[in-house]
C-alpha cells in the first residue's frame, strides 16, 4: 500500500521549534512535488510549504521565514523545520503530493503551541 506517514509533532511553547518528518512507502514520491499542509480545528486544510523534486521551495505568507521544507529523495523523506512557533501554528500537519491526492492523506501529526 502506497502511503505517507508523518511524525515529530508535540507540545511546544511559543517561540520554540519542532521538526516534522514524512516518510513515503514508495519511490514514486521521489520525483513528485511534495507539500506540507495543516488543518486547525474548525478550519480548512491549507498548504504551508512546497518542494519540487529538484528542491525548489515555496511557502505560505504565514510561515515564510520561520519554516523550512527539505527532502531526501533517496530516503523518500520530506521534513519541515518549524522555528519561532506561534499559537496560531497549532494544527494537525500532513504531507502529501502537490496537488494533493486523496488516497495519500495519512493520520497527520498534531502540533500544539501553548504556554
Amino acid at each position: 500500500q502506497v502511503q505517507l506517514v508523518e511524525s515529530g509533532g508535540g507540545l511546544v511553547q511559543p517561540g520554540g521549534s519542532l521538526r516534522l518528518s514524512c516518510v513515503g512507502s514508495d519511490s514514486i514520491f521521489s520525483d513528485r512535488t511534495m507539500a506540507w499542509y495543516r488543518q486547525a480545528p474548525g478550519k480548512q486544510r491549507l498548504r504551508v510549504a512546497t518542494i519540487t523534486s529538484r528542491g525548489e521551495t515555496t511557502y505560505s505568507e504565514s510561515v515564510k521565514g520561520r519554516f523550512t521544507i527539505s527532502r531526501d529523495n533517496a530516503k523518500i523523506t520530506v521534513d519541515l523545520q518549524m522555528n519561532s512557533l506561534k499559537p496560531e501554528d497549532t494544527a494537525v500537519y500532513y504531507c502529501n503530493v502537490y496537488p494533493p491526492h486523496a488516497p495519500y492523506w495519512g493520520q497527520g501529526t498534531q502540533v500544539t503551541v501553548s504556554s
